[in-house]
């Protein structure tokens, strides 16, 4: 058998390709974004002054970084059915178990990820708040968030373009993304090449063009000063001098 390059191009442009795409991107958008939220708060409790919370945060952590996220998912699936009957009833969609199963996951690695980033900020700064009468929350939101923003970009980024590619994990799950859909067309046709080349150009497209913004939003919140704004306050810097004069 041969490859057919007009069934490779019959899938690439196909609306079910595009849907599968869009879950993908959809999913993985919607579990980063709650992952960072509930990694920050994660990372807050694993440094907590309160022993019962740092022991909890860091057992959750520990829990999920060592199941491995294709058993998470069917465990989320097929097992949690059997003990919560509620999750056999139609509104418990893959979408909804893909979300929580890979959710879990990522909050534990997102926990640590934020944890970094908040170790990297010299403690000397938190103290300067508490002297300047900021309160605890007025600290994190004024002084560590955005540090830690620049410092943990790029590890996110990098979890957000895994997360893009985990999502074909769904598919075990009868999650309807690019891979399920590629096996489907296989299962009837025994096209591997052409529908297996389809969905994997859809991900590199994908994901080169996440890397492209990742890019941009690194140098964009760099700790090093562009060219433009070094200039800016060069200038800026003469004109004060010239006027001293």
């Amino acid at each position: 058998m041969t490859f057919d390059p007009q069934v490779f191009f019959e899938a690439l442009f196909s609306t079910s390709y595009l849907i599968g795409a869009v879950t993908a991107i959809s999913l993985a958008v919607i579990v980063q974004a709650v992952a960072t939220v509930l990694g920050f708060f994660l990372a807050l409790g694993r440094d907590s002054k309160n022993r019962a919370i740092r022991l909890l945060s860091a057992g959750y952590v520990w829990l999920f970084r060592a199941i491995p996220a294709l058993l998470i998912l069917i465990l989320i699936w097929n097992a949690l059915p059997q003990v919560l009957p509620v999750l056999k009833q139609g509104w418990f969609t893959p979408y909804l178990g893909a979300f929580f199963g890979l959710t879990l996951l990522e909050t534990a690695l997102m926990a640590e990820i934020l944890r970094s980033a908040l170790s990297a900020i010299p403690p000397g700064q938190i103290e300067a708040g508490k002297a300047l009468g900021l309160k605890p929350w007025s600290t994190i939101w004024h002084i560590q968030i955005p540090q830690m923003v620049r410092v943990a970009i790029p590890p996110t980024g990098n979890q957000f373009i895994n997360m893009v590619k985990m999502t074909s994990l769904g598919s075990v799950i009868s999650l309807q993304e690019l891979l399920y859909t590629a096996a489907q067309d296989v299962s009837r046709t025994f096209s591997f090449a052409e529908y297996y080349s389809a969905a994997a150009l859809y991900y590199l497209v994908l994901v080169s063009l996440f890397m492209v913004a990742q890019s941009r939003l690194e140098r964009k919140y760099s700790w090093k000063s562009s060219p433009k704004r070094l200039k800016k306050v060069t200038t800026r810097t003469e004109s004060l001098e010239v006027s001293n004069v």
